[in-house]
């Protein structure tokens, strides 16, 4: 991919803290307009990479490019097409909304009339329009994060860092925030974002990139990450215990994992809907009566435990 198709480029990036290697050979490709997960462990790096692409930390070798400009040779360029929201509030809780807004527009030189102007225009953008003036020590937690990102938004950047927007919030605040990002990507913005929510980077993220001992282990789509630990598994459950090993020969499954503590029988398949259809008609027909029976799919947080235990394991034969 061309320079002009990524806002973001990481190539190969070191990075120690003392003896500490905290990154090691971090490789990264963001496309515009996109919004991109890192995840990973604590002391993963995640952190680390963030402040070297927002110009907070140069790297001790490697290049990075954001919005098409390098992070050491042009900091200050850098700087004007990018927003950062960290993990805590940066607002002011004393004063209103559209009063701590006007004072980043001013910080950022705005000037009065088009600091005010941009104020309205990010409330009314988050939701916020009729809370303006409210003090925002009694916002709820989800319209302060909103406000939080309303201020990195203040100067229209063309990339913006999202570390961990949603820490802390209850599964309500943490919708309206995902629903604010969305808004975001579909205006143009491109979103770099690293949580500890894997759930919330099931429901942004456009491509996930994890990092596990400073370096990406694995990145892809969400579903092409799941893929790595394996297809779609059918589960079913049945009422009577004594039924499951007549359903594991009715079903005609292959490989049956069976638990017999909770009734459960599963099985890999390579076409969920046919798969599922097939299992009823086979126990409808033997007279098995199925208390439950679902298709799931791998969850990102067996990706990551997979991922970053493979990982371990490699250290240790290593060692």
């Amino acid at each position: 991919m061309g320079r002009d198709a990524n806002a973001i480029v990481v190539e190969d990036v070191g990075k120690r803290y003392g003896t500490k290697r905290v990154l090691d050979g971090l490789d990264l490709a963001v496309r515009r307009g996109t919004v991109h997960a890192v995840l990973g462990p604590n002391g993963a790096g995640k952190t680390t990479a963030v402040r070297i692409m927002t110009t907070l930390l140069r790297p001790d070798v490697g290049r990075v490019l954001v919005a098409g400009r390098d992070v050491r040779r042009e900091a200050g360029a850098v700087r004007r097409r990018i927003g950062l929201l960290g993990q805590h509030a940066a607002v002011d809780e004393e004063l209103g909304g559209r009063q701590n807004l006007e004072m980043f527009g001013r910080l950022h030189h705005l000037g009065a009339r088009r600091a005010g102007a941009r104020a309205d225009e990010l409330l009314a953008r988050f939701g916020l329009a009729d809370t303006g003036r409210k003090a925002v020590g009694q916002y709820s937690g989800g319209m302060r994060r909103r406000l939080d990102l309303a201020a990195s938004l203040i100067t229209d950047p063309e990339v913006l860092f999202l570390d961990e927007p949603t820490t802390g919030l209850d599964p309500r605040g943490r919708a309206e925030v995902w629903e604010a990002v969305r808004s975001l990507v579909g205006g143009g913005t491109t979103v770099l974002l690293t949580t500890q929510y894997l759930e919330e980077a099931d429901q942004l993220a456009d491509r996930i990139s994890l990092i596990d001992g400073g370096k990406v282990a694995a990145e892809g789509t969400a579903d092409e990450l799941k893929a790595t630990v394996g297809s779609d598994r059918i589960e079913v459950v049945v009422r009577d215990a004594g039924q499951l090993d007549r359903a594991v020969r009715v079903l005609g499954l292959g490989e049956v994992a069976v638990d017999r503590d909770r009734r459960l029988l599963s099985a890999p398949v390579a076409d969920r809907m046919t798969a599922l259809a097939g299992v009823v008609r086979a126990l409808s027909a033997a007279d098995i009566e199925a208390e439950d029976i679902a298709v799931r799919r791998p969850t990102l947080d067996e990706v990551f435990l997979s991922l970053t235990e493979r990982e371990r394991d490699q250290q240790r034969v290593a060692a």
